[in-house]
């Protein structure tokens, strides 16, 4: 995420993104650096306008997409398919009651938050 959040620092400053620039604020910033993450992001990110792609994301609400997605599928089959699908909702909370596996996820997000932040 570091590399991403250094290309959007770079555009919000008008600067070019390009391997230097890239590099320069992630070494700023005290992140170990990959040549080649540096570079394949760089290519990924030459025909995006990344202002047009942040102003997409940000008119999406949140779970927006799973929402819109679930809807058509619905719709569109039959009374078979509508079973099938309640059904398949129906396992999801069965396979994730694992008490001692929300505890190891949470101090995962814990500790990769405090990694941004402090």
């Amino acid at each position: 995420m570091e590399y991403v959040y250094a290309a959007l620092i770079l555009n919000e400053s008008g600067e070019e993104i390009n391997e230097e620039n890239l590099t320069a604020v992630l070494d700023a910033a005290g992140v170990d650096v990959e040549e080649s993450r540096v570079k394949a992001l760089v290519a990924a990110l030459e025909d995006v306008d990344i202002d047009e792609a942040v102003s997409e994301a940000a008119a999406v609400p949140a779970g927006g997409a799973a929402a819109g997605g679930a809807a058509p599928a619905d719709e569109g089959g039959d009374d078979e398919g509508g079973d099938e699908d309640e059904e398949e909702v129906s396992d999801v909370p069965d396979t994730t009651d694992d008490d001692d596996d929300d505890d190891d996820v949470s101090d995962e997000g814990a500790e990769g938050l405090g990694g941004l932040f402090g």
